[in-house]
């Protein structure tokens, strides 16, 4: 029995720096509470260049042209992971596994080839095949220029996810945010310049996701190849056989329940551009509506995909070394707090919509306004699913992940088609809702099967969703009396998690005010220096 058995979650505990998991300092790793500290102190600029960059698209680009933005990303997130097998997902679950056995640089070659020849191989077919790819994706044959930059734009992201991958693995919260932050800020500066310089199209902005996702690609190779001699040598390769028989059942499990993932985001928005009445382009303005209630949600799903690889790594970290019993406390307590955020997020996201659709958005997307509620429902219980699931990759079960999609999808599908045409958009975000609500619960159900209990206060979180289509205020107050309830009471937050919780808000208040003692000490020597200068003397002629 570990030592850590029957902890509370430790949010502030320290991994070592040294040896084989953090390397000589240059492939050092963050501890869990640094890096959701981190992750979201980025996020937030990352978040708010993205969210800028969202407005102007949906402000300059007419309804059928941002639907088939909206259509084009979709299917480069599916289509990435498809590609390659979803070789690199295997690497939050085994970078661990192989770094401390010396043998991670054969993992990262074999990888890196395998995932470039079936890169590539796609990216071909693609473009062969493109009428077919423009009807599936567009509604339309006539997008085959289209699907020709999707291609090229294929083979971008596809190099981009495997250092993201990657850096999420090592544990080092800066690489990643750091990535994320540069593919965003280089996405809007293209898209922007494209469709001001360029012209107002899907076409600019699929060319500048292109160009974003290549360059901070070149920016993950860069550090890899400067970094390389920090990864321990390779005593003893393994031999490809014991390799791939151990990474391509968890891969196939993980392309599967990616595939999966992914058919379950955009089912509703294939099925309104190919079931809905009209013309393709009526269609595609129907998926631009439904676009712009998705800028902000949006946004916590996001953070959440972001988050759920960092947590897969640290929680395998802790499965690995045997603490077991502490894999679960963490995992609760993450989803009470992840869970509360963003229904404090969700709060203010109901306070400024009509702010965004009215002024900024000109009024071009009522549709999109009328549907947020439900909308914002959906991503929040979708981003709890991400959340919840880590649990099932760090127990090896990720096909049971894929069930709850499939089970997911199929009641998506089915209530499309029966909603579909008497509710028109309502009835398409109505489906999706239900979907993710029943895939949840199934996520939640496996978890308990293994082994993972959620208590009460992680199930009063999960509900809180169900109120935000009585408005913010409503929500709000809900809010305040779970507050109440877990300053009061120790039914939402253990005694432990409430000691751990105070523990890290105390270090990391140490930490700002050393900081800010710093920063005056340095600010302080700097107006003496300057008060003391010697005055410089007249220029002589």
């Amino acid at each position: 029995m570990s030592e850590y058995a029957g902890d509370a979650p430790n949010l502030g505990d320290r991994e070592p720096t040294g040896g084989p998991t953090g390397g000589p300092g240059l492939l050092r790793t963050d501890t869990l509470a640094d890096t959701v500290l981190v992750l979201l102190s980025l996020s937030v600029i990352q978040r708010l260049v993205g969210f800028c960059r969202a407005i102007l698209f949906c402000r300059w680009l007419a309804p059928d042209e941002l639907g088939q933005w909206d259509m084009a990303f979709n299917f480069l997130l599916l289509a990435a992971p498809v590609s390659v097998l979803a070789l690199t997902g295997s690497f939050p679950r085994y970078a661990e596994h192989y770094l401390r056995r010396g043998q991670l640089r054969t993992v990262l070659r074999r990888t890196a080839v395998a995932c470039a020849v079936l890169g590539a191989a796609s990216a071909v077919l693609i473009h062969l095949a493109g009428r077919w790819f423009s009807l599936l994706v567009f509604g339309t044959p006539e997008r085959t220029d289209l699907i020709t930059v999707l291609a090229v734009a294929l083979l971008a992201t596809i190099a981009m996810h495997y250092f993201v991958d990657l850096f999420s693995a090592l544990r080092n919260v800066r690489l990643i945010s750091g990535l994320y932050l540069a593919n965003s800020l280089i996405f809007a500066a293209l898209g922007i310049g494209l469709l001001l310089g360029w012209q107002c199209t899907a076409l600019s902005v699929v060319v500048a996701y292109a160009g974003s996702a290549a360059l901070a690609a070149a920016g993950g190779a860069f550090w890899l190849v400067r970094n390389w001699r920090a990864i321990p040598g390779d005593a003893a390769p393994p031999p490809h056989r014991e390799l791939w028989s151990k990474l391509l059942p968890f891969a196939a499990w993980t392309w599967v329940s990616s595939m999966m993932a992914n058919l379950f985001a955009i089912a509703d928005r294939c099925m309104i551009v190919h079931y809905s009445p009209g013309s393709a382009s009526e269609a595609l303005a129907r998926v631009g509506e439904y676009h712009s209630s998705r800028v902000l949600p949006a946004l916590l799903v996001s953070i959440a995909m972001i988050l759920s690889s960092i947590i897969t790594a640290h929680l395998s970290h802790d499965w690995e070394a045997g603490r077991r019993d502490r894999v679960g406390a963490r995992m609760n307590l993450v989803l009470k707090l992840f869970g509360f955020g963003l229904a404090i997020a969700a709060v203010g996201i109901l306070l400024a919509a009509p702010v965004l659709f009215r002024g900024f958005f000109q009024g071009k997307f009522a549709g999109g306004l009328a549907v947020l509620p439900w909308t914002l429902t959906y991503c929040v219980w979708f981003a709890m699913l991400i959340i919840a699931q880590t649990y099932l990759l760090c127990r090896e079960r990720a096909y049971l992940s894929s069930i709850a999609m499939f089970a997911g999808l199929a009641i998506n599908v089915g209530l499309n088609l029966l909603l579909l045409p008497r509710l028109g958009l309502l009835g398409a975000v109505l489906a999706t809702t239900a979907a993710n609500f029943a895939a949840l619960l199934l996520i939640t159900a496996f978890n308990h099967r293994l082994g993972f209990r959620m208590d009460l206060g992680a199930w009063l979180v999960l509900a809180v969703p169900l109120v935000f289509c009585l408005g913010p205020w409503v929500t709000l107050a809900v809010l305040l009396v779970l507050v109440l309830e877990a300053s009061n009471s120790e039914r939402l937050l253990s005694r432990d998690e409430k000691r751990q919780l105070a523990k890290a808000a105390a270090e990391y208040w140490t930490r700002l005010r050393e900081l800010l003692t710093a920063l005056r000490l340095a600010g302080g020597r700097a107006d003496r220096a300057v008060s003391g200068a010697t005055p410089l003397a007249p220029d002589r002629e």
